[in-house]
């Protein structure tokens, strides 16, 4: 009886090793849970866990949020063929002094300051370039509509500074931003899938007496609805326009800035723009490829490990692209000169207002 009992436990326990064993092509982590196409990929998964319980409140795709995917773009963009930086290196972090004075970066010491206090209390030893890449990723992710963003480990420490005036302000002329872009390897269409990242942010700064002001009226959700609004006829409403960088907004609540005005209406943009109103599964698959590109600048790829399924995927949207109520076609501002603008119909009853992102 005893060595039937023991046989049996045996077959269990060889049973349970099988089931634990890991997939092709995969290893098994030493916590027990997780599988990783390379082992230096399962430290990330407790930094990962984390993140989403203490840095990102749970879950929500809120204020840290949109300052962490701000914060991927104004490191990585300091980076140019002509003027040097090193990219994507985690030199804002490092030579934060330096690089948080730069004009176009007004506002970001508050995550910087923020991702740096959270590396030091939990013992983090990713380089500053890898965290702020992996945040700004595991961030997107709490935002339903999101691509899961691709993820790269291995960033050496930066050596310097970023050089200043490489990152576009949003008052900056079309042709200025553009120029920006291709000197760091960007062609136009990419530069308006990077602005996806807008579906998803709100402006502290630009109008400092309206902190908190989003871009769409779906401020928690990566939707096309940016790209829907950002075409609407504007209205000026007191309180929200008059400043450098900022016009008139079709949602009261909401702000517009001046670049993403004018990249919506611009020839050798504005297709690629209404291209995103009613496609979703474009819109992501655009940015996912424009946002490993950036995440990427100034690396090089093959001293990297791709260690991409740290990242949570992300739940579906389930809104469909949408006029604002008490809006209608006519209040659309076409542009692109080569297919009409989608037929969308408008939420009902009145104009509604857009409530401001909560600080964090």
């Amino acid at each position: 009886m005893f060595s039937k009992a023991l046989a049996s436990l045996v077959l269990a326990l060889s049973a349970l090793r099988i089931a634990r064993a890991a997939p092709p092509g995969r290893v098994a982590c030493a916590d027990g849970v997780h599988f990783a196409s390379d082992a230096a990929c399962c430290a990330l998964f407790p930094i990962v866990d984390i993140l989403e319980s203490d840095f990102f409140d749970g879950g929500e795709c809120g204020e840290e949020v949109h300052e962490s995917l701000r914060l991927t773009f104004h490191d990585a963009i300091g980076f140019s063929f002509t003027q040097g930086g090193g990219g994507a290196d985690g030199s804002i972090m490092v030579f934060e002094d330096i690089e948080t004075a730069f004009h176009a970066n007004a506002g970001v010491d508050e995550i910087v300051d923020a991702q740096k206090a959270f590396i030091q209390k939990n013992n983090i030893t990713l380089s500053p370039g890898d965290f702020i890449q992996l945040a700004g990723a595991v961030g997107v992710s709490n935002c339903p509509g999101a691509p899961r963003l691709e993820f790269f480990l291995g960033r050496p420490a930066p050596k310097a500074a970023s050089p200043d005036l490489l990152v576009p302000e949003p008052f900056d002329s079309v042709t200025k931003i553009l120029a920006r872009f291709a000197d760091a390897g960007f062609n136009p269409n990419e530069v308006v899938a990077l602005l996806a990242s807008h579906t998803v942010a709100a402006a502290d700064l630009v109008d400092p007496t309206i902190p908190g002001t989003p871009f769409d009226s779906t401020p928690g959700i990566f939707d096309s609805q940016f790209f829907i609004e950002t075409q609407l006829k504007g209205t000026l409403f007191p309180g929200t326009a008059g400043n450098q960088g900022e016009v008139m907004s079709p949602l009261r609540g909401e702000m517009r800035l001046q670049s993403d005005a004018e990249l919506a209406r611009d020839p050798r943009t504005a297709c690629q723009w209404q291209s995103f109103v009613n496609n979703q599964a474009n819109m992501q698959s655009e940015f996912k490829a424009a946002m490993l590109k950036l995440s990427l600048l100034g690396q090089n790829q093959r001293n990297l490990v791709d260690c991409s399924e740290v990242i949570p995927v992300p739940r579906a949207v389930t809104d469909k692209p949408h006029l604002p109520a008490g809006s209608s076609l006519r209040d659309v501002e076409r542009a692109c000169a080569f297919s009409p603008f989608p037929v969308l119909t408008a939420d009902p009853g009145p104009a509604t207002s857009v409530a401001p992102v909560p600080p964090s």
